[in-house]
């Protein structure tokens, strides 16, 4: 992959959401994610990492997809990922 395909625009609109949970576990039926930050992706990353690493499977980011290196949805993992390389950047 060249390294035009594999750039990852940080300034893109994005919103930090949560989904509702109980005893840290999603909760599905009825129930939807919910607006927790809303800002860059940098800050959304930024704002996910913040959060405890045993209730970030809670979290997910909501953005435009960047094919090939994103979709809309980013969970936690994706996230971290994210993290890694935006710090390495």
């Amino acid at each position: 992959m060249s390294e035009t395909n594999t750039r990852v625009n940080f300034d893109l609109p994005a919103t930090l959401r949560k989904w509702s949970s109980l005893n840290n576990e999603r909760l599905k039926e009825g129930r939807s994610v919910y607006l927790v930050f809303e800002g860059t992706l940098d800050e959304c990353i930024r704002e996910f990492m913040a959060k405890t690493e045993s209730a970030r499977h809670l979290y997910e980011i909501h953005t435009a997809s960047q094919p090939p290196m994103l979709t809309g949805v980013l969970v936690a993992e994706h996230v971290v990922e994210l993290a890694r390389l935006r710090d390495f950047l």
